[in-house]
């Protein structure tokens, strides 16, 4: 019997484990994320990127790197290939990649 009882309260501990560790370390888990877009107005996928990002709540700043010299030099130090390139908490993102920025903010 208490071996039943001792892996279901450690089924439960995995099943809620994110719940646990939010509320263990409530500082990490309500961190603000930074999120820095650096795009043009042009490109269709820094459109859908905008969008993605608006549709999931995130506060984001962009860089236009076409008109911001000292946005263009530091996507360029980044290693921008080519636009989006999203920032996010020090993270780089090339390319619209939904899963990979939910996975990152």
């Amino acid at each position: 019997m208490k071996k039943i009882i001792l892996l279901l309260s450690a089924l439960a501990l995995y099943q809620y484990w994110d719940n646990i560790n939010a509320w263990l370390q409530p500082e990490q888990a309500a961190r603000p994320s930074e999120v820095v877009l650096y795009a043009t107005q042009w490109c269709g996928y820094c459109a859908k990127t905008r969008e993605q990002l608006a549709n999931d709540g995130v506060a984001y700043r962009e860089v236009d790197i076409e008109k911001d010299a000292n946005g263009n030099a530091t996507y360029k130090a980044l290693g921008g290939r080519g636009v989006p390139l999203i920032d996010i908490n020090g993270t780089l993102i090339h390319g619209y990649n939904p899963r990979a920025m939910r996975a990152a903010y």
